[in-house]
C-alpha cells in the first residue's frame, strides 16, 4: 500500500509541475506583442529611395561619381513607371467597371444598395492607406 501511496503522490506532483508549465506558457503568449492589423505605415517613395541608395552606398562602397549616376537611373526608372501607370490606368478602370457592371447584374436592388456602401467604405480605407488605387 506504501508503493501506491507514493506513485500517487508522485502523480499528483507531476500533474502540478505540468500546471505550472502550461500556466506560465500561456502567460507569456498572452503577455507577447500585440498584433495590428493596420501593418506598418507605408514608406514614401522618397524615403524607399533614400534608404535604397543608402544601402547602395554603404554596401558597395560607391564613390559620389557612382551615386550621382545611380540617382539619375533611379529617376529615370521612376520615370518609366509613372509612364507605364498612366498608359495602364485606363485599361485597367475599364476591367474594373466591368466588374462592377457584372456583379451588380447578378444582385437585387436592395443587395446593389449595400454593395454601393461597401465600394465606398472599402474606398475610404483605401484613401486612409494611402494607395493611389492603381495596384503599383
Amino acid at each position: 500500500m506504501a508503493r501506491s501511496d507514493r506513485s500517487i503522490g508522485l502523480y499528483l506532483i507531476l500533474v502540478f509541475i505540468s500546471g505550472i508549465a502550461v500556466g506560465a506558457g500561456g502567460f507569456q503568449l498572452y503577455r507577447g506583442p500585440a498584433v495590428s492589423a493596420s501593418g506598418p505605415m507605408r514608406k514614401s517613395p522618397e524615403e524607399y529611395r533614400r534608404e535604397y541608395l543608402g544601402e547602395m552606398h554603404s554596401r558597395l562602397k560607391l564613390d559620389d561619381q557612382q551615386v550621382a549616376k545611380l540617382q539619375i537611373i533611379l529617376e529615370k526608372t521612376h520615370q518609366d513607371y509613372k509612364r507605364f501607370r498612366e498608359q495602364t490606368r485606363p485599361e485597367m478602370l475599364r476591367i474594373q467597371q466591368e466588374q462592377v457592371d457584372s456583379v451588380n447584374a447578378l444582385l437585387k436592388d436592395e443587395q446593389k444598395l449595400e454593395y454601393e456602401k461597401m465600394r465606398a467604405e472599402r474606398e475610404a480605407r483605401r484613401k486612409a492607406r494611402g494607395d493611389r488605387g492603381d495596384g503599383f
